[in-house]
Order: structure tokens, then C-alpha cells, then sequence
């Protein structure tokens, strides 16, 4: 029963901070309001055109592939260190695991997700 009261006391108290941090920068924060302020501006210069960029989704795309297959490298790389402790149940589970990242992987190329350049239609 100690450990559930002291966990809820370090989530009161890690609240508690949150609230008193807001409240404080709310309390002790600026509010002027002018013309300029929310114009963006970098390094002191005053943008003279439209400050959007417009990134084709294939980047965002290759992204999150990138950032799936390297936590699914981590846990093989996990895997890895405790292969004495784990045995041959963890070998087959391992095996299966990189199975299916493979066949995750054949599908993308299936889908052409990878490719970066537009397919030419004929």
C-alpha cells in the first residue's frame, strides 16, 4: 500500500509543479500586443514572401519507415544480448519477428512506397 501512496504523491506533486509553472508564466509573462507581433521573422529580418514550404508527402513517408525499421532493429538488438537466457523459444520468436519485417518490407516495395521519383504512365 506505501508504494501506491507514495506513486500518488509524485503524481500530485508532478501535476502540482505543472499548474504552478503555467500559472507562474501566466502570472509573470508579457501581454503587449502589436501590429508586428505575430509576423514571423528570422534572425531580425522581416520576411518579404510567404514563409509556408510545401514537402512532397514521400519525404514524411520515408520518414516514418526510417524511424518503424530502426525501433524493430533496437528490439533484435535486444534480442541479441539475452540469446544465452532466451534460448531456442526466443531464437523462433525472433525468427517469426524478422519474418514479418521482411514481408513488411516486400510489401512496400510491392506498393511502391519507396520510390521517389513519379511513376511515368503510359
Amino acid at each position: 500500500m506505501t508504494e501506491y501512496l507514495s506513486f500518488f504523491i509524485f503524481i500530485i506533486f508532478s501535476l502540482g509543479l505543472c499548474f504552478f509553472m503555467l500559472f507562474l508564466s501566466w502570472v509573470l509573462g508579457g501581454r503587449s500586443s502589436s501590429r508586428y507581433k505575430n509576423t514571423p521573422f528570422e534572425s531580425g529580418i522581416v520576411s518579404t514572401s510567404k514563409t509556408d514550404l510545401h514537402f512532397s508527402v514521400k519525404f514524411y513517408l520515408i520518414a516514418m519507415f526510417f524511424v518503424i525499421f530502426d525501433v524493430e532493429a533496437l528490439y533484435l538488438y535486444a534480442w541479441s544480448i539475452s540469446i544465452k537466457e532466451s534460448g531456442w523459444i526466443g531464437f523462433g520468436e525472433a525468427f517469426m519477428f524478422g519474418i514479418s519485417l521482411l514481408l513488411g518490407l516486400f510489401y512496400l516495395i510491392r506498393v511502391k512506397a519507396l520510390n521517389w521519383a513519379p511513376s511515368i504512365s503510359k
